[in-house]
């Protein structure tokens, strides 16, 4: 058993208490990992404030993480001690109808424990002041030391920075592999952004790469806009400068509407201003953004049947590939980062994230 310090989050709603906590051995496939460095991610604040319908406390959040495989249970072929990994938070066990089928990453294998805040024999590896705590999405990086299944490791290049490529666990795999993976953009198309946090800058990225001939970001926040214009956005609107509904705006801008608008903020009447912003005919919505629980999405039929496409996404793209890409300079990482904190600092790293900043 290690003993090390990890974020405990005891109940919803209060801020992470850095506590120290024993993190038991591996058991039959299985791989307990040191964590050099994790980012912070609007999912665990979503979990953290109480409205995850499948949240559970206490529990070890965090699922943006890179780390040293410290060692492995029995029975695991994939990764030994020493090797470089990110956890995933959607396994690839390879054998699955989802693993199996081309159209899709969402591996099931481990979906219902994982959902649990549990390790796949149904029982958990964090223990502190005597009670158990639970994991999360199957990765739990707010501790020094985690354990996750075989299937849910990525073995990266050794010399890949970690305090960088730890945003490839999350928000930046998504949000590019909603431009190239889902969307499928195309050279010379039109596309709209909404929201200029990570996971949009990284769809902005990822439709440049494809060869999009015009990005227009779209966010409250202004301050958002040279960083999105850094990342490939051509031009930036802010909604609140028309009087109209940012729909109307976007299909006036484009001669009737964009071919590709993604949902990156999980705002459902912004989902349907993204839809309703796609041109008649051929044009795809993508989602992106996680909306709370119970929330429904609502358009006219009749914006489907003139041809547009609604879409969803998670997690969209192969990390050790976007590793090697970022490492060869045909994809940014260094430019998410914003500030760089000790581990004790956690809060403030929330604090940070709520405000914009």
């Amino acid at each position: 058993v290690i003993k090390c310090k990890a974020a405990v989050a005891w109940e919803a709603g209060k801020p992470l208490s850095l506590e120290d906590v024993e993190v038991a051995p591996p058991k039959a496939h299985e791989v307990r990992i040191k964590i050099v460095a994790t980012a912070v991610c609007h999912t665990d604040a979503y979990t953290l404030s109480g409205a995850d319908p499948e949240g559970c406390f206490p529990v070890i959040l965090g699922h943006e993480g890179a780390g040293i495989v410290e060692s492995v249970g029995e029975g695991v072929t994939k990764v030994k001690p020493g090797d470089t990994v990110i956890p995933l938070y959607i396994p690839q066990c390879g054998e699955c109808k989802f693993c199996k089928n081309p159209k899709t990453n969402l591996c099931q294998k481990i979906r219902i424990t994982q959902g649990k805040g549990l390790m796949p024999d149904g029982t958990s590896r964090f223990t502190c002041k005597g009670k158990q705590i639970y994991h999360f999405m199957g990765t739990s990086t707010f501790s020094e030391y985690t354990v996750v299944a075989d299937i849910s490791v990525a073995k990266i290049d050794a010399a890949a920075p970690l305090d960088k490529v730890c945003l490839l666990g999350c928000g930046i795999s998504t949000g590019y592999g909603a431009a190239v993976n889902t969307a499928k953009v195309e050279p010379g198309s039109t596309c709209a952004v909404f929201g200029l946090g990570g996971v949009g800058l990284a769809v902005i990225m990822g439709c440049k790469i494809a060869g999009a001939s015009r990005i227009i970001g779209i966010d409250l926040n202004k301050e958002k806009f040279a960083k999105a214009k850094e990342f490939g956005a051509t031009e930036c609107i802010s909604p609140q400068d028309f009087k109209k509904p940012i729909q109307e705006v976007l299909v006036e801008m484009t001669d009737g509407g964009v071919d590709y608008s993604f949902e990156c903020i999980g705002n459902v009447g912004v989902m349907r201003a993204a839809l309703e912003a796609c041109h008649k005919g051929w044009g795809v919505s993508v989602i992106v953004g996680v909306a709370a629980a119970g929330q429904e999405i609502s358009t006219r039929p009749f914006q489907l049947v003139t041809g547009r496409t609604w879409k969803g996404t998670a997690f969209g793209d192969n990390v050790p590939k976007l590793v090697t890409d970022y490492m060869s300079k045909k994809i940014k990482v260094d430019e998410f980062v914003t500030h760089t904190l000790p581990f004790d600092k956690i809060n403030e790293a929330f604090e940070l994230m709520h405000t914009g900043k």
